[in-house]
Parts: C-alpha cells; sequence; structure tokens
C-alpha cells in the first residue's frame, strides 16, 4: 500500500479535495498548517507531496482524533536496521486506551521516515506517552543514550487535529 501526504494552508488543501472526490482524504490542521493525507495504490496525485510505502500498519485512520508524526531521519546504510527494529518490535500500541491507527511510512524518495499514530484524543496520547508501556518501549531512544547510528538527524514531531471533511 502507498501513502500520500501534501501540506498547505487550510483553504488550499480543501480545494485540492474538492478536485479529487473519488479519492478518500483524511485532513488534519495544526495552527495555519493543513495536511492532506490518503492511503491507495493509485498515482500521487499531489504536485508537491511526499510519497511513502506503507512498511507497517495497524488499525484505521480515522475522520476525527489526533495524530503524532515522529518525523526520522536514517542514513542510507542504515535504512534495513531502522525497519528491522520496527518489525522485531513487539508493541502494545493497540491495546492502550484511545489508540486507533498506525503507520511506518517509507520515504519513496529521500530518507525521512514516518511513524504515524492516531489517537482519539490528545489526553490519549498523552496518557500512552507517560505509560509504563512507553517507557519500556522506548528506553533505549532517548535520554542520556546516544541516538541509534542510523539516525542521520535529530527526529522531530509534528501534530495534528483531525478535521472532519463535510
Amino acid at each position: 500500500m502507498e501513502a500520500y501526504m501534501t501540506n498547505g494552508t487550510l483553504e488550499f488543501i480543501k480545494k485540492i479535495i474538492d478536485d479529487h472526490p473519488k479519492i478518500d482524504f483524511h485532513l488534519m490542521n495544526s495552527g495555519g498548517n493543513a495536511l492532506a493525507y490518503y492511503e491507495n495504490n493509485q498515482k500521487n496525485i499531489f504536485e508537491s507531496g511526499r510519497a511513502y510505502e506503507v512498511l507497517l500498519n495497524d488499525g484505521a485512520i480515522q475522520n476525527k482524533g489526533f495524530v503524532v508524526m515522529n518525523n526520522i531521519t536514517v542514513t542510507e546504510d542504515g535504512r534495513d536496521a531502522f525497519e528491522d527494529r520496527f518489525k522485531q518490535r513487539s508493541s502494545k500500541l493497540d491495546s492502550s486506551p484511545g489508540f486507533q491507527a498506525f503507520r511506518l511510512l517509507r520515504p519513496q524518495t529521500g530518507n525521512k521516515y514516518v511513524v504515524l499514530t492516531q489517537w482519539a484524543s490528545i489526553e490519549d496520547y498523552d496518557n500512552w506517552k507517560n505509560s509504563d508501556a512507553f517507557k519500556k518501549q522506548h528506553q533505549h531512544s532517548g535520554g542520556e543514550t546516544k541516538p541509534p547510528a542510523y539516525f542521520a538527524d535529530k527526529p522531530y514531531i509534528t501534530s495534528y487535529n483531525m478535521v472532519e471533511l463535510d
């Protein structure tokens, strides 16, 4: 499965969505920055969007909720190790209250992976982030420890509230 996304103003993104009624878009907003996201095996309709291969997925993306995207730039040599780390982990994410969806997205161009999680609310995300399960799963990825060798740059997080489409 492929995934596609692009950013812009809310008005710009709504126009793209209106121009492509056959695509099942998910609209997200963060302040003045909107994001359109869709998944399928068709071509990318965005002129300046990003295309990904969905490597791992769990749950269905909803039109209500809170989305967190961990943007991780991975070295060319480290791609296999990074992907294997996700494939081998035993995540309890799907049993966390408020969990809706998870995607590990491999970029079709470039090295910036996206780890997308969707939650029913920001409170559900915060509760998971403060849980023992989260701490155990991320014990080797933060704090005073050195980041994995396959990180080409410091990861950063973007977050969005879902916007229901009319």
